[in-house]
């Protein structure tokens, strides 16, 4: 199974690089990071830079794309190089996938019209700008396309996709061998009951 991961300037890290740990770490699938170009991209911190290894044109139909998030994403939406990639490529995938805000991205290239999907909690209720309708969930499957919540949400989809794409058993193995067991040091970050200002700090963070 080949998954592409297309790479545009200020995407959030873990968005692409947590669902990539995990199927990396699966038998019999690859992963390739995709541009426009060949070359670094850097993240929305500016102190890191991910190579992409190919082109659009080089990997035309992956099995599955999936889309990072982040603060790049307004640009992203209107990048038509990127969005005509999802088009085409979305034709031919097994699954179409999205972290964060990379469901606006598909929503811009206009694979969601009519499909359920989610995002991270500061714009998820945006959703229906784009065509979707929006579910609260961490992550959401509407037929072949995949969508999680913010940033950490993408690990959490990337091992439902691999229970919904081989079996059970094998996200279980790779969850384990990655010691995917999270236990958070404050406990769950639920932003409907958290403090208004601890809310604005943290969309402060990601925007």
């Amino acid at each position: 199974m080949h998954v592409a991961i297309p790479l545009y300037p200020r995407f959030t890290a873990l968005d692409a690089v947590g669902p990539y740990t995990v199927l990396a770490f699966t038998p019999g699938w690859s992963v390739t990071f995709v541009a426009a170009a060949p070359g670094p991209v850097t993240d929305d911190r500016g102190s890191l830079a991910m190579t992409a290894t190919a082109s659009f044109e080089d990997v035309p139909r992956p099995d599955v794309i999936l889309v990072p998030g982040g603060p790049g994403t307004p640009a992203a939406m209107a990048d038509e190089a990127l969005l005509s990639w999802i088009r085409a490529a979305h034709e031919h995938t097994r699954w179409t996938t999205s972290v964060c805000s990379g469901s606006f991205v598909l929503g811009a290239a206009g694979v969601l019209t009519g499909r359920k999907a989610t995002s991270h909690w500061g714009w998820a209720d945006q959703l229906p700008a784009v065509g979707a309708l929006h579910v609260k969930e961490r992550v959401v499957v509407d037929g072949k396309i995949v969508t999680a919540a913010g940033v950490s949400a993408g690990i959490d989809m990337a091992l439902t996709l691999l229970a919904e794409a081989t079996d059970e058993e094998t996200a279980r193995i790779v969850q384990l061998a990655i010691e995917y067991d999270p236990l958070p040091p404050f406990g769950g970050a639920d932003p409907h009951t958290a403090p208004a200002a601890r809310r604005e700090a943290a969309l402060g963070l990601v925007s």
